[in-house]
Protein backbone atom coordinates (compact mmCIF):
# COMPACT_ATOMS: atom_id res chain seq x y z
CA UNK A 1 0.00 0.00 0.00
CA UNK A 2 1.70 2.98 -1.34
CA UNK A 3 0.89 7.07 0.02
CA UNK A 4 -2.20 8.10 -1.68
CA UNK A 5 -1.32 10.72 -4.69
CA UNK A 6 -2.49 14.77 -3.74
CA UNK A 7 -5.63 15.74 -5.82
CA UNK A 8 -4.78 19.10 -8.07
CA UNK A 9 -5.99 21.81 -6.52
CA UNK A 10 -7.87 23.11 -9.16
CA UNK A 11 -10.08 19.94 -8.94
CA UNK A 12 -10.17 20.48 -4.97
CA UNK A 13 -11.47 24.00 -5.35
CA UNK A 14 -14.14 22.24 -7.95
CA UNK A 15 -15.08 19.33 -5.50
CA UNK A 16 -15.35 22.04 -2.71
CA UNK A 17 -17.70 24.16 -4.68
CA UNK A 18 -20.12 21.22 -5.60
CA UNK A 19 -20.49 19.84 -2.23
CA UNK A 20 -21.67 22.94 -0.87
CA UNK A 21 -24.25 22.23 -3.06
CA UNK A 22 -24.59 18.45 -2.35
CA UNK A 23 -22.50 15.63 -2.09
CA UNK A 24 -24.65 14.07 -5.25
CA UNK A 25 -23.47 16.74 -7.30
CA UNK A 26 -19.70 16.28 -6.47
CA UNK A 27 -20.33 12.70 -7.13
CA UNK A 28 -20.30 13.43 -10.91
CA UNK A 29 -16.34 15.30 -10.99
CA UNK A 30 -15.44 11.43 -10.51
CA UNK A 31 -14.00 12.04 -7.16
CA UNK A 32 -10.66 10.05 -5.30
CA UNK A 33 -11.57 6.80 -2.92
CA UNK A 34 -10.18 9.71 -0.35
CA UNK A 35 -12.49 12.09 -1.40
CA UNK A 36 -15.69 9.69 -2.01
CA UNK A 37 -14.97 8.62 1.58
CA UNK A 38 -15.16 12.47 2.60
CA UNK A 39 -18.27 12.58 0.77
CA UNK A 40 -19.49 9.80 2.49
CA UNK A 41 -18.93 11.45 5.87
CA UNK A 42 -20.55 14.88 4.42
CA UNK A 43 -23.99 13.17 3.51
CA UNK A 44 -23.54 11.13 6.79
CA UNK A 45 -23.42 14.11 9.02
CA UNK A 46 -26.20 15.98 7.33
CA UNK A 47 -28.66 17.27 9.79
CA UNK A 48 -27.06 14.82 12.53
CA UNK A 49 -26.20 17.06 16.05
CA UNK A 50 -22.11 16.39 16.61
CA UNK A 51 -21.96 14.19 19.97
CA UNK A 52 -19.69 16.13 22.64
CA UNK A 53 -15.80 14.21 22.57
CA UNK A 54 -14.68 12.18 25.59
CA UNK A 55 -11.18 12.00 25.19
CA UNK A 56 -8.47 11.81 22.18
CA UNK A 57 -7.00 9.10 20.57
CA UNK A 58 -3.88 8.98 18.93
CA UNK A 59 -2.51 6.65 16.62
CA UNK A 60 1.15 5.95 16.69
CA UNK A 61 2.60 4.12 13.22
CA UNK A 62 6.00 3.22 14.47
CA UNK A 63 9.18 2.19 12.41
CA UNK A 64 10.05 -1.50 12.52
CA UNK A 65 13.21 -2.73 13.51
CA UNK A 66 14.32 -4.10 10.49
CA UNK A 67 13.78 -0.59 8.74
CA UNK A 68 16.28 1.38 11.25
CA UNK A 69 20.47 0.88 12.39
CA UNK A 70 19.52 1.81 15.56
CA UNK A 71 16.10 0.59 17.30
CA UNK A 72 17.11 1.85 20.82
CA UNK A 73 17.60 5.17 19.45
CA UNK A 74 14.10 4.69 17.88
CA UNK A 75 12.21 3.40 21.32
CA UNK A 76 13.98 6.40 23.16
CA UNK A 77 12.68 9.02 20.74
CA UNK A 78 9.03 7.10 21.15
CA UNK A 79 9.29 7.34 25.11
CA UNK A 80 9.75 11.34 24.86
CA UNK A 81 6.41 11.01 22.59
CA UNK A 82 4.40 8.92 24.95
CA UNK A 83 6.04 11.43 27.67
CA UNK A 84 4.56 14.20 25.77
CA UNK A 85 1.04 12.47 26.09
CA UNK A 86 1.50 11.51 29.55
CA UNK A 87 1.53 15.42 30.38
CA UNK A 88 -1.45 15.95 29.24
CA UNK A 89 -4.66 16.64 31.45
CA UNK A 90 -7.75 15.06 30.09
CA UNK A 91 -8.92 11.88 28.81
CA UNK A 92 -6.60 9.84 26.10
CA UNK A 93 -5.51 6.94 24.60
CA UNK A 94 -2.49 5.77 22.66
CA UNK A 95 -2.27 2.87 19.88
CA UNK A 96 1.46 2.09 18.70
CA UNK A 97 1.43 -0.18 15.47
CA UNK A 98 5.03 -1.74 15.12
CA UNK A 99 5.87 -5.36 14.02
CA UNK A 100 7.84 -5.60 17.46
CA UNK A 101 6.67 -4.35 20.71
CA UNK A 102 8.67 -1.34 22.15
CA UNK A 103 9.02 -0.50 25.96
CA UNK A 104 6.32 1.01 26.92
CA UNK A 105 5.60 2.97 30.79
CA UNK A 106 2.72 0.16 32.49
CA UNK A 107 -0.01 2.69 31.62
CA UNK A 108 -3.14 1.54 30.99
CA UNK A 109 -3.80 4.09 28.21
CA UNK A 110 -1.29 2.68 26.03
CA UNK A 111 -1.41 0.09 23.84
CA UNK A 112 0.43 -1.94 21.13
CA UNK A 113 -1.49 -2.48 17.91
CA UNK A 114 0.69 -5.79 16.68
CA UNK A 115 1.66 -5.21 12.70
CA UNK A 116 1.85 -8.61 10.59
CA UNK A 117 1.57 -7.72 7.11
CA UNK A 118 4.67 -9.56 5.64
CA UNK A 119 4.48 -7.22 2.48
CA UNK A 120 7.74 -5.43 1.65
CA UNK A 121 8.61 -1.98 2.00
CA UNK A 122 7.43 1.53 3.64
CA UNK A 123 4.96 -0.02 5.77
CA UNK A 124 3.91 3.57 7.42
CA UNK A 125 0.61 3.77 5.30
CA UNK A 126 -0.50 0.31 5.85
CA UNK A 127 0.18 0.59 9.75
CA UNK A 128 -2.05 3.87 9.13
CA UNK A 129 -4.67 1.56 7.76
CA UNK A 130 -4.57 -0.91 10.23
CA UNK A 131 -4.58 1.75 13.38
CA UNK A 132 -7.94 3.34 11.89
CA UNK A 133 -9.23 -0.54 11.88
CA UNK A 134 -8.65 -0.38 15.09
CA UNK A 135 -10.66 1.75 15.96
CA UNK A 136 -14.03 -0.15 15.70
CA UNK A 137 -12.16 -2.55 18.68
CA UNK A 138 -11.91 -0.41 21.01
CA UNK A 139 -15.23 0.64 22.20
CA UNK A 140 -15.16 4.16 22.63
CA UNK A 141 -17.65 6.97 22.44
CA UNK A 142 -17.11 9.83 20.33
CA UNK A 143 -13.37 11.05 20.52
CA UNK A 144 -10.64 13.16 18.56
CA UNK A 145 -8.13 11.00 16.58
CA UNK A 146 -4.85 12.32 16.05
CA UNK A 147 -2.41 10.34 13.63
CA UNK A 148 1.06 11.37 15.52
CA UNK A 149 4.34 10.30 14.26
CA UNK A 150 6.73 8.31 17.05
CA UNK A 151 9.22 11.08 17.41
CA UNK A 152 7.21 14.38 17.61
CA UNK A 153 6.07 15.78 21.21
CA UNK A 154 2.77 17.46 21.80
CA UNK A 155 2.89 20.40 24.12
CA UNK A 156 1.49 20.41 27.70
CA UNK A 157 -2.42 21.33 27.70
CA UNK A 158 -3.48 20.39 24.13
CA UNK A 159 -6.15 17.37 24.95
CA UNK A 160 -7.71 19.72 27.49
CA UNK A 161 -7.50 22.35 24.76
CA UNK A 162 -9.48 19.86 22.41
CA UNK A 163 -12.02 18.82 24.74
CA UNK A 164 -12.80 21.82 26.33
CA UNK A 165 -13.82 23.42 22.77
CA UNK A 166 -15.46 20.69 20.53
CA UNK A 167 -14.63 21.98 17.56
CA UNK A 168 -14.98 19.39 14.39
CA UNK A 169 -11.39 18.76 14.26
CA UNK A 170 -8.34 21.27 15.32
CA UNK A 171 -5.04 22.00 12.85
CA UNK A 172 -1.40 22.85 14.61
CA UNK A 173 -1.69 25.67 12.51
CA UNK A 174 1.79 26.41 14.18
CA UNK A 175 4.37 24.63 15.92
CA UNK A 176 8.05 24.40 16.20
CA UNK A 177 10.68 22.60 13.90
CA UNK A 178 13.96 21.95 16.07
CA UNK A 179 16.88 20.55 14.17
CA UNK A 180 18.51 17.74 16.63
CA UNK A 181 22.31 18.23 15.13
CA UNK A 182 22.34 21.83 16.02
CA UNK A 183 19.68 22.62 18.27
CA UNK A 184 18.29 25.26 16.36
CA UNK A 185 14.35 25.79 16.66
CA UNK A 186 12.45 27.35 14.13
CA UNK A 187 8.82 28.59 14.38
CA UNK A 188 6.48 27.56 11.31
CA UNK A 189 3.12 29.14 10.65
CA UNK A 190 0.75 31.20 8.26
CA UNK A 191 2.19 33.42 5.83
CA UNK A 192 3.04 36.89 6.98
CA UNK A 193 3.97 40.22 5.91
CA UNK A 194 6.89 39.87 7.91
CA UNK A 195 7.37 36.43 6.48
CA UNK A 196 5.67 35.99 3.08
CA UNK A 197 7.04 32.73 2.38
CA UNK A 198 6.80 30.78 5.50
CA UNK A 199 5.11 27.65 5.83
CA UNK A 200 2.46 26.88 8.28
CA UNK A 201 3.10 23.87 10.63
CA UNK A 202 0.63 21.23 8.79
CA UNK A 203 2.75 21.32 5.44
CA UNK A 204 5.74 20.33 6.94
CA UNK A 205 4.57 17.91 10.16
CA UNK A 206 2.31 14.68 9.83
CA UNK A 207 1.07 15.12 13.75
CA UNK A 208 -0.96 17.95 12.59
CA UNK A 209 -4.58 17.06 12.50
CA UNK A 210 -7.34 15.30 15.24
CA UNK A 211 -10.76 15.05 13.76
CA UNK A 212 -14.02 14.28 15.44
CA UNK A 213 -14.75 10.53 15.04
CA UNK A 214 -17.79 9.06 16.09
CA UNK A 215 -18.40 5.60 16.14
CA UNK A 216 -21.86 5.28 15.32
CA UNK A 217 -20.84 6.33 12.06
CA UNK A 218 -18.88 3.13 9.91
CA UNK A 219 -18.21 6.32 7.74
CA UNK A 220 -16.29 8.23 10.48
CA UNK A 221 -13.40 5.33 10.60
CA UNK A 222 -13.94 4.63 6.74
CA UNK A 223 -13.44 8.49 6.24
CA UNK A 224 -9.88 8.23 8.70
CA UNK A 225 -8.21 5.48 6.85
CA UNK A 226 -8.71 7.14 3.63
CA UNK A 227 -7.09 10.72 4.96
CA UNK A 228 -4.36 9.13 6.52
CA UNK A 229 -3.72 7.15 3.25
CA UNK A 230 -2.52 10.36 2.08
CA UNK A 231 0.49 12.99 3.09
CA UNK A 232 -0.39 15.47 5.71
CA UNK A 233 -0.65 18.39 3.28
CA UNK A 234 -4.49 17.01 2.01
CA UNK A 235 -5.83 16.68 5.05
CA UNK A 236 -7.01 19.99 5.93
CA UNK A 237 -9.09 19.82 2.39
CA UNK A 238 -10.55 16.44 3.05
CA UNK A 239 -11.31 17.47 6.39
CA UNK A 240 -13.42 19.92 4.73
CA UNK A 241 -14.80 17.97 2.46
CA UNK A 242 -16.21 15.98 4.94
CA UNK A 243 -18.01 18.75 7.03
CA UNK A 244 -15.05 18.55 9.74
CA UNK A 245 -13.60 21.64 8.91
CA UNK A 246 -10.05 22.30 11.28
CA UNK A 247 -9.93 24.94 13.93
CA UNK A 248 -6.41 26.46 14.67
CA UNK A 249 -5.03 25.00 17.76
CA UNK A 250 -4.69 28.03 20.28
CA UNK A 251 -0.52 27.77 20.63
CA UNK A 252 2.02 26.06 18.29
CA UNK A 253 1.36 22.79 19.62
CA UNK A 254 3.95 20.20 18.26
CA UNK A 255 7.60 20.14 18.05
CA UNK A 256 9.37 18.59 15.39
CA UNK A 257 12.23 17.20 15.98
CA UNK A 258 14.34 16.59 12.26
CA UNK A 259 18.09 15.46 11.90
CA UNK A 260 18.23 13.01 14.43
CA UNK A 261 19.40 10.14 11.77
CA UNK A 262 16.00 7.91 11.64
CA UNK A 263 13.13 10.34 10.38
CA UNK A 264 10.89 8.74 8.14
CA UNK A 265 11.49 12.18 5.77
CA UNK A 266 15.58 11.42 6.16
CA UNK A 267 15.01 7.75 5.27
CA UNK A 268 13.16 9.20 1.53
CA UNK A 269 16.40 11.70 1.84
CA UNK A 270 13.57 14.94 2.41
CA UNK A 271 15.20 16.53 5.53
CA UNK A 272 17.01 19.30 3.57
CA UNK A 273 14.73 21.78 2.84
CA UNK A 274 13.33 21.62 6.32
CA UNK A 275 16.67 22.24 7.86
CA UNK A 276 16.85 25.77 5.80
CA UNK A 277 13.73 26.38 7.11
CA UNK A 278 14.59 26.38 10.23
CA UNK A 279 17.97 28.85 9.36
CA UNK A 280 15.67 31.18 7.87
CA UNK A 281 12.64 31.64 10.44
CA UNK A 282 14.40 31.29 13.91
CA UNK A 283 11.98 31.55 17.17
CA UNK A 284 11.98 34.55 18.99
CA UNK A 285 14.19 33.14 22.20
CA UNK A 286 11.78 34.91 24.72
CA UNK A 287 8.90 32.56 23.13
CA UNK A 288 10.84 29.42 23.04
CA UNK A 289 12.24 29.72 26.35
CA UNK A 290 8.73 29.88 27.84
CA UNK A 291 7.78 26.78 25.43
CA UNK A 292 10.02 24.14 25.68
CA UNK A 293 9.20 23.69 29.28
CA UNK A 294 5.98 22.08 28.08
CA UNK A 295 7.65 20.00 26.39
CA UNK A 296 10.00 16.95 26.95
CA UNK A 297 13.31 17.40 26.36
CA UNK A 298 14.46 16.13 23.02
Amino acid sequence: MAQAQATPKLKRAALLAAAALGPGLARTLSPAPSEAAALDLRAALRGRAQRRAEQVIFLVPLVGPHHVSDWQAVTARLAQTVDSFRRQEGAWQAVICCQERPPLPDDPRLHWLPFTDPTSGNDKWRKLAALCDHLATMQTGPAYVMSFDADDLLREGRVAEMLERQAPGYLAETGYVMDHATRDVALAGPRSLRHPLRKPFWKLCGSCAALLHDPELPQSAAFLRAMTAHEHRMFPYLARLAGRRLTALRHPSVLYVLNHGENFGARRGRVGFKTRFVRRYPVDPLDWAQAAGEFPAP
